[in-house]
């Protein structure tokens, strides 16, 4: 059980739970929140943790583990929370589909500074009406759903989290901690963010506009050979001749034939999973080295820093040197 620790100076956060739900949709971000309490020495400053519920009566999550509440939804008075947070069933059709929960969220959403969700817990916010006309995320798995059942959204399935206003989603289960850490540099700086992230062993800040999942994970496990042999050389030398000509004869096929195969069986065109690949390892390589724009992009396959920018803005949403400077202010400190 999580007990509410009231202080005038700290930051209220309310934890929405409810039957079925996935507990590493509350049970993550607070745990980054604390850890950040304590990094920042407790007293006044921090943040104070509370989950609701229905009724304020505990709830069984999706593993099996009870989880206790701190107060009822009916009873939390929107102007006096900072964020709130609302995590994610992977059975959002009927999980939390509730109108009293609905309800409850959009009220408390009106009167707090910001409002967040956990994986399918964009769901929660889309029928409480708080996603009309904004862009979000969920998991990715979800994210064709989510945009068809509530067309007025703009989602991206291919961020970790999407911050619209003050309402902002985020992707899978784990990703609830990177928006977390996000809100912690927001509310307390980089370098508090950095302390969050070594103590809670976070080696990995994931920046708002990174892909979900790797480009090398996305393909259909039933791509054979000789396609196979081919993704798997353009991932092992990023750099090397991929143009259509070459992986075609790389695969022992006309050009036309190669492109028809490979689109029925990876759903995408040689030249955009190339590129994909490509902005991944430059990705990798701004992430972890301090090399200049210029190597990066000719380790990675692209011809020019202004070819990989272009790139970079098509898949990830910002450009290379933003990605650089976002993915270090958010990193783990040094031992």
């Amino acid at each position: 059980m999580l007990v509410m620790r009231r202080s005038r100076g700290k930051r209220k956060v309310v934890l929405v739970a409810f039957e079925r739900m996935q507990i590493l949709g509350v049970v993550g971000p607070a745990e980054v929140l604390d850890a950040a309490t304590q990094v920042l020495g407790g007293g006044d400053r921090g943040y104070e943790l509370s989950i609701a519920t229905l009724g304020g009566k505990p709830v069984r999550c999706s593993s099996g583990v009870r989880l206790e509440a701190d107060v009822a939804l009916a009873h939390v008075k929107p102007r006096e929370v900072d964020t709130l947070i609302v995590g994610g069933s992977m059975r959002f059709s009927r999980d939390g589909d509730d109108p009293r929960l609905r309800a409850a969220i959009r009220r408390i959403s009106e009167g707090a500074r910001r409002t967040c969700s956990v994986c399918t817990g964009a769901f929660l916010l889309a029928r409480a009406g708080l996603l009309d006309g904004r862009a979000a995320t969920t998991h990715w798995a979800f994210c064709e759903e989510l945009g068809r059942r509530h067309p007025s959204i703009a989602v991206s399935p291919d961020r970790i989290f999407v911050r619209d206003g003050h309402v902002t989603t985020s992707a899978g289960a784990t990703a609830g901690m990177d928006l977390a850490l996000a809100l912690v540099e927001e509310d307390h700086g980089p370098d508090v963010a950095r302390a969050v992230a070594r103590w809670t062993v976070m080696f990995l800040q994931r920046p708002g506009g990174q892909s979900q999942f790797s480009e090398r994970l996305t393909l259909p496990a039933t791509v054979g050979a000789p396609l196979r042999e081919v993704l798997d050389a353009v991932v092992a030398h990023p750099a090397a001749d991929h143009s259509l000509a070459a992986l075609a004869k790389r695969a022992s096929l006309s050009e036309r034939h190669f492109r028809r195969v490979f689109l029925e069986q990876t759903g995408t065109t040689p030249a955009r999973y190339v590129e994909r690949v490509r902005v991944e390892a430059a990705r990798e390589l701004l992430e972890a080295t301090a090399e200049p724009i210029e190597n990066v992009a000719a380790r990675s396959g692209f011809g020019s820093p202004e070819t990989m920018r272009r790139a970079f803005l098509r898949v990830v949403g910002v450009g290379p040197s933003d990605h650089r400077q976002r993915f270090r202010s958010a990193r783990p400190m040094a031992a």
